[in-house]
């Protein structure tokens, strides 16, 4: 090989026939008349006429390059060419190609850069070779140079690679340096149907010269596949030395060299890479997309999920593109992965996105383009395109190369000649589908809360929605259930949503309603996926998935009928058809991803009920919404929000768990303060909490876990850390009876902590803990598995005949240093010093300076023996992991119930500290359970604002009990009136799910529900105006709110005219007052409203204080609640305030005098009281009419009270 200008080597193309003995690299350098020479070739098509030893060439003008360049070479670092010569990935590299000619200093001698001539030749394949040469080659002997070119070839170009298209890891580099090319499983592309060009065995050293060509050398040479590397080249242009003459006063090239020409012999057509054309020119079914039942896509039936091949085409395939082709077409719309080697490649569609999107490499594996992504880093990229709403399937190789050979040897039977072809690749099946709905692996989650799957059923029943849903969290397994006649609003599957916030939805097709569908887009994220499933076929019906999960034997009785060992949910759930459908569809789609069996057989199901009346505080979605509970209405974020600032859980499952207290707060009175009194202990002494947080603040999510360990898919890492985490905390509760083990809520916690202990015994010597936390193998303790065992004498055995061999070879060779050396696949090689004599039998594998490496034919033996043994002892090992998984997950129920305590545990603790943290004053609140309900609090403040504003101004509520259930709240604009609102409905929240709250004291009622209208919102998606949503929330209320619940509405009738807005504010106002009875407040800028209801017993009339100057048109804001009227809204200041024209103002200001209707409704209301008049308000009026009319069912015996108190207030 002759050294180029700055160290670059490049493969020269030359006849096959020259058989010249080569000079060695400094001697060609020294021999070579011309640069131009250098590129010239001796053929005799060449057009070239300038003789290759010319002298005139001396003439030609020389770079002042060192002379070193061409003289010194270290043979060490001298790769062998061959047909792939090394390519970096990256494909701009543009600065370092410029950069040539400079810095000679800080290059480093003798180590071979990168031109790009040597760039333009086949990209280097960092996924398995096409040709099976490199798997025969293992034990083949080969030249004493060439495996030391190949290392060193390799080494450099890992070192060039660093910033390639992968973003390589350290585990993927270390896998391209140590794993040989050899590595990469590939008999699978060579057989008949596609003659792929084989590649040129590596040229010896001895016979061989190729040429160098300089690092600044023009464009690079076209790629072309591996027959056309016999070519003539024609060089045309400006001579090359020419070119590289520094002209400082003209910096444009003296005449830029067209493209190099390549002329192939006995063929004018080359063929085209599979990459630079599109898939649909190759494919011509792939032109017009249809789906497996012959649809378009702009079918209204067409189902993305699928793709038609016709059988024309499948003879066509390769047994490779068959097996790919045969998942691919059922998978249409998901990105697959499949595995090649020591790499998951991406084909055809899949690659063109991965490209797109990431970057990823592009280029080509038989008659497909492909992009690949090393093993190592699968979960990265699996993630990424699952983040970017991809499903992703995984495709895993089911055995290596050498199990693959021991299979094809001890298959006897003669095969089918087309299976027989099959049957020369590796196995390969789908292993899973990953959707960001269904993640079940630990390390592809991105948060700690739960992410559900959705199936929804709805029929029409008697005119009424009837739902039957089933969700599930599939990194718990944890399925719930539930089935409900709804109302005309949607209410309960409203709430269901805004509860849980699907993140994958699985529908009917064509049966959801448009009210429905009009939810579901409300209320859930955009990265949502939806998935439209056939009915009957997919979307199975109840008989069909009871009989699916029958003859699917989930659940397996050994005694009795296989109906008992069903979970008791699922065994009602047979009664309940919607449910049991939707379970239906949840469950066929789950057999999709390949992942339910592993989450049903944990039979982990409940029921659900979304609006839970009896035991809880109900809140609605559209409170939780309104009230920011879980996501404030900035940036949706959960910023500023009551969850936010409860959630001080340590571990992943008590914060799930503490959602679900925050969505379904207590109702009764018993239960809140036994968790009030549990608060308080762990207040008074921080002991408790002090060991919990010091000894669980760093256990794994335990709950997850377990379910990975159940599906027999967990690592041995992470097994490691489940048992850690049962240990630790198996410890910590010992330490907690110490302290709390009594009568409250902390000690029934602490006493009903299953027997970890005796669970945890048998684990404690069962396996290597060192092995599994480095090397992540479960080894078991000798005597445990018999199979392990006898399987690793086996291995100590040939290792053992190994060692004896070694001893035999120095004995009969007289040399004590002779040693073993493993050079990638070729382990064992015998390496001996080069002045030693050995046998002729011994073929020489490999050689340096001081050593020769050889196999013998029985150290041939031995090895072979050794490689199949670890073969059977890794399949055995991971037949051992499984066994421990299933024995570990006999124990589920024990582990479940320890992860259930420690999460209620760890919700204590969070709302203890929660309580602690509200900074004075704070106190308990005081539940008292009369017969009216009361809502009072001293000097409250917004527990959510207490870190970001330092001077909140606390206000007095009083509701219900001695004073009026409703507050009619006027006032200003930004007054403070919502504020008010939202702080007494967050404050009831927080003290029934058991939390101290920040005032001087707080005295209430259990709250049965909260209801809120706030806000002017429209519904663009549902086609429903401001007003109309109004309305429909203000129906909700009236319809569902009891003398328990809590109302809040905010500005009610502003969507609409004066006259409207009024009317319909007063009447509603007159209803929950008068005929609900519920508590609550009703803020509005209509101040008639107040005069209306100056008597009413049930309505307060209080306003927000604030100083105006009508001078400067500005107002203080006091954000005091007092009793009163505003004295206006003061629209015209706030327009002042917010910089509008102050004609415009004084224009607004007289037409506002001359028209504002609502003004103008209290001179009705004047009546000349020395007279004797009385204004009798129209919501009295209208009372007394219906009980005229209707008697007291008219009206209704707690209006006909009220109404008594109104009139006797008159």
């Amino acid at each position: 090989m002759v050294r180029g200008i700055e160290g670059n080597e490049m493969s020269t193309p030359r006849p096959s026939s020259q058989k010249k003995q080569p000079a060695s690299a400094s001697q060609s350098a020294k021999g070579q008349k011309s640069i131009l020479g250098f590129f010239q070739k001796k053929s005799t098509n060449s057009p070239s006429s300038a003789p290759s030893d010319a002298t005139p060439a001396k003439k030609t003008a020389t770079p002042s390059f060192s002379k070193k360049a061409f003289t010194t070479v270290n043979p060490a670092l001298t790769p062998q060419p061959s047909s792939d010569p090394a390519v970096p990935s990256s494909p701009i590299r543009p600065e370092q190609d410029t950069r040539s000619g400079k810095n000679k200093e800080n290059e480093v001698a003798g180590v071979a850069l990168s031109s790009p001539s040597r760039k333009a030749k086949k990209s280097v394949n960092y996924a398995e070779s096409e040709s099976d040469d490199d798997d025969d080659e293992v034990f083949k002997p080969i030249a004493n140079n060439a495996r030391k070119g190949r290392l060193t070839k390799r080494r450099r170009v890992v070192s060039e690679d660093s910033e390639d298209e992968f973003g390589l890891d350290e585990a993927t580099q270390q896998a391209m340096i140590e794993d040989d090319m050899d590595d990469f499983i590939a008999p699978d592309d060579s057989d008949e149907d596609v003659k792929v060009p084989q590649k040129r065995k590596r040229s010896q050293p001895t016979k061989s010269s190729k040429k160098a060509s300089p690092a600044s050398s023009p464009p690079p040479l076209p790629v072309g596949s591996d027959d056309e590397d016999d070519k003539d080249i024609v060089m045309a242009g400006t001579p090359t030395a020419r070119q590289w003459t520094y002209d400082p006063e003209n910096l444009e090239p003296l005449n830029p060299r067209p493209a190099t020409q390549v002329i192939k012999k006995g063929s004018s057509k080359s063929k085209q890479k599979a990459s630079a054309s599109e898939p649909s020119k190759r494919h011509p079914w792939l032109a017009n997309i249809q789906d497996l039942d012959r649809r378009s896509p702009d079918d209204p039936e067409y189902d993305p999920r699928t793709l038609y091949i016709p059988p024309g085409a499948w003879n066509g395939f390769s047994a490779f593109e068959k097996q790919y082709w045969e998942i691919k077409h059922k998978f249409w719309d998901t990105i697959v992965f499949f595995k090649k080697g020591k790499f998951y490649e991406l084909y055809e569609k899949d690659a063109t996105i991965g490209h797109q999107l990431f970057d990823l490499k592009l280029t080509d594996r038989v008659n497909m383009c492909m992009v690949g992504v090393p093993e190592a880093s699968l979960d990265l990229w699996a993630s990424q395109f699952v983040a970017k709403g991809y499903k992703v399937a995984r495709v895993d190789q089911m055995e290596s190369a050498l199990g693959k050979e021991m299979r094809e040897r001890d298959d006897e039977k003669p095969a089918k000649k087309g299976k027989a072809k099959e049957d020369k690749i590796i196995r390969r099946e789908l292993a899973a589908v990953l959707t960001s709905g269904t993640l079940v692996d630990t390390g592809m989650l991105q948060g700690d809360m739960s992410t559900y799957c959705m199936a929804i059923k709805e029929i029409d029943r008697d005119n009424l929605p009837a739902f039957g849903v089933a969700f599930v969290d599939t990194a718990t397994a944890h399925f719930q259930l539930c089935e409900f006649v709804d109302d005309i609003d949607m209410t309960k599957f409203e709430t269901l949503i805004a509860q849980m916030r699907p993140g994958e939805l699985i529908l009917e097709k064509s049966c959801l309603s448009a009210k429905a569908l009009r939810i579901l887009k409300n209320n859930t994220a955009p990265t949502t996926i939806w998935n439209s499933l056939k009915p009957t076929k997919e979307f199975w019906p109840a008989d069909i998935t009871i009989r699916e999960v029958e003859a699917s034997g989930y659940f397996e009785s050994p005694t009795e009928e296989n109906i008992e060992a069903w979970p008791p949910v699922l065994r009602e759930a047979r009664e309940q058809e919607l449910a049991m459908s939707a379970f239906g569809a949840l469950l066929q789609y789950l057999r999709t991803l390949k992942i339910e069996r592993e989450l049903v057989t944990l039979g982990n199901f409940e029921w659900y009920d979304p609006i839970r009346k009896a035991t809880s505080l109900v809140l609605d979605g559209q409170s939780l919404i309104n009230l920011e509970i879980f996501a404030n209405t900035f940036d949706g974020s959960g910023d500023g929000t009551l969850f936010a600032m409860l959630n001080r859980c340590i571990t992943p499952f008590g914060k799930r768990l503490l959602r679900q207290w925050v969505c379904h707060p207590l109702a009764d009175a018993k239960k809140i303060n036994a968790r009030l009194d549990a608060v308080d202990a762990l207040n008074a002494d921080f002991s408790i909490t002090d060991n919990f947080t010091a000894s669980l603040s760093k256990l794994p999510d335990l709950e997850r876990l377990i379910s990975r360990v159940h599906a027999k898919r967990c690592k041995a890492q992470d097994f490691l850390k489940v048992l850690e985490g049962f240990e630790q905390i198996e410890y910590t509760v010992s330490l907690l009876k110490q302290f709390g083990e009594g009568e409250g809520v902390i000690g029934q916690l602490i006493s009903s902590m299953p027997d970890l202990a005796g669970a945890l015994e048998k684990w404690k010597t069962a396996f290597d803990r060192d092995l599994a936390k480095s090397e992540g193998i479960l080894v078991p303790a000798p005597g445990i598995e018999e199979d392990f065992d006898n399987s690793q004498q086996e291995i100590d055995e040939c290792k053992a005949n190994l060692d004896a061999l070694k001893k035999k070879a120095r004995k009969d060779t007289g040399s004590a240093a002779i040693e073993y050396n493993h050079i990638g696949k070729e382990i064992y090689q015998l390496e001996v010093p080069k002045k030693v004599k050995v046998p002729s039998s011994w073929d020489q594998m490999s050689a340096t300076a001081k050593v020769t490496r050889y196999y013998t034919p029985e150290l041939r033996k031995l090895v072979r023996a050794l490689q199949e043994a670890q073969e059977s002892h890794g399949q055995i090992t991971r037949e051992v992991a499984t066994r421990f998984c299933e024995r570990f997950d006999e124990d589920y129920k024990i582990w479940l119930a320890a992860v259930k305590i420690i999460a209620q545990l760890d919700c204590l603790i969070s709302l203890a500290k929660a309580s602690a943290s509200l900074g004075e004053p704070s106190c308990r609140p005081v539940f008292t359970e009369a017969n009216r309900t009361v809502v009072e609090f001293e000097e409250l403040r917004h527990p959510c604002m207490l870190n970001t504003v330092d001077d909140f101004i606390p206000n007095d509520i009083k509701l219900g009990g001695d004073s009026a259930n409703i507050d009619l709240l006027t006032g200003a604009n930004a007054a403070g009136k919502s504020t008010i609102l939202r702080m007494t409905c967050i404050a009831v929240i927080m003290a029934q799910v058991g939390c101290y709250l920040p005032c001087v004291s707080a005295k209430l009622t259990p709250i049965d529900r909260i209801m809120s209208r706030l806000g002017a919102n429209d519904n663009i998606f549902a086609a429903q105006s401001t007003f109309f949503v109004e309305l429909s929330e203000t129906q909700k209320i009236l319809s569902e709110a009891t003398p328990r619940s809590l109302v809040i509405l905010d500005e009610l009738g502003r969507g609409t005219s004066s006259y409207d807005g009024v009317a319909v504010a007063q009447a509603v106002l007159h209803d929950i007052s008068t005929r609900v009875g519920c508590v609550g407040f009703f803020a509005t800028h209509y101040r008639s409203l107040a005069r209306e209801f100056e008597f009413h017993p049930e309505v307060a009339n209080k306003r927000m204080r604030i100083h105006v100057d009508d001078q400067s048109k500005s107002i203080t804001f006091l954000y005091k609640l007092e009793d009163g009227v505003a004295e206006g809204s003061f629209g015209m200041h706030c327009a002042a305030m917010c910089g509008i024209p102050r004609k415009v103002i004084e224009n607004a200001e007289v037409a506002a005098r001359e028209w504002e209707h609502t003004s103008r409704l209290g001179e009705r209301m004047e009546v000349k009281k020395e007279e004797g008049g009385v204004y009798v308000p129209l919501g009295l009026q209208s009372d007394i009419a219906w009980a005229l009319r209707e008697g007291l069912d008219g009206v209704g015996e707690r209006a006909l009270d009220v109404l008594r108190k109104a009139i006797a207030a008159l």
